[in-house]
């Protein structure tokens, strides 16, 4: 269950254990407390959970072996219809001859934004969380295995859309990468301070749309520095382009592999 809104994890997703983790599924405890009002004994069961321990355990152990291949990994979070798919179809294509990728798609639902990184030519994996809200550690660490990290640069999860639960569990990643689109309210990072606090950049989307919105870009970025002040932020438009050479950029100096200065 997550600890953020209540919905169900782990348990969402089936797959067979080849290998083991040295984890379990148990991790719920219950306290027992017997009360009596006006002589009537009634029972308090108190569930305690360990879920985000766990799955920090299991999210350092991905970091470690991330760091031991030298995969770049990024978490890219956003609320739906930022355009996130949309940014990550275009990197790909852009940057698939220089750079080694491989993506994982987390959906509640459906396999649709995996066929068209699929199309892309570059290895994908797609994670359905049912009715979970977002991807945990221990779904990175089996949809993995079917990657061969040794000759991988960087690692895309693009996780379910949502921007509450995804900022509470680390996935191993390397950084949070946030997506807020100029036609969602500028507010965003001051209404969902947790996310824009734990991601360490901001692509700000869509903004070849500005000329034709009441959308203040500046106000956007100010509210984003003021929940964190370190964020890094690029203005782009997967449409048009603008603004992706800059995004590519910090793409290559993050990896072990440095591609030639074309990036």
């Amino acid at each position: 269950m997550c600890t953020t809104c209540g919905c169900g994890t782990e348990e969402n997703h089936s797959h067979e254990h080849g290998h083991d983790h040295g984890h379990d599924h148990s991790h719920q405890h219950e306290r027992k407390h017997d009360h009596h009002h006006n002589g009537v004994a009634s029972k308090t069961i108190s569930v305690e959970t360990d879920i985000l321990a766990k799955n920090n355990r299991l999210a350092a152990g991905n970091r470690a072996l991330f760091d031991q291949k030298g995969v770049f990994v990024l978490n890219l979070v956003s609320s739906p219809g930022s355009g996130k798919t949309t940014i990550l179809e275009k990197t790909l294509r852009d940057l698939n001859e220089k750079l080694s990728f491989a993506v994982i798609e987390g959906d509640q639902q459906t396999d649709n934004d995996a066929v068209r990184i699929a199309a892309t030519g570059v290895p994908v994996k797609q994670v359905n969380t049912g009715a979970g809200c977002h991807l945990d550690a221990h779904m990175i660490c089996h949809a993995m295995d079917d990657f061969d990290l040794d000759n991988l640069d960087i690692l895309m999860i693009e996780n379910v859309g949502n921007l509450v639960c995804p900022a509470t569990f680390d996935l191993g990643e390397n950084h949070k990468v946030v997506v807020l689109s100029v036609t969602e309210g500028e507010d965003k990072p001051l209404k969902y301070p947790s996310m824009f606090h734990n991601a360490d950049v901001m692509l700000l989307n869509k903004v070849d749309l500005l000329p034709h919105l009441d959308f203040d870009a500046e106000k956007c970025k100010e509210f984003a520095r003021r929940v964190n002040p370190g964020i890094r932020i690029f203005d782009v438009s997967s449409k048009s382009g603008k603004g992706m050479d800059a995004w590519y950029e910090w793409l290559a100096a993050g990896t072990r592999k440095q591609p030639d200065s074309g990036v």
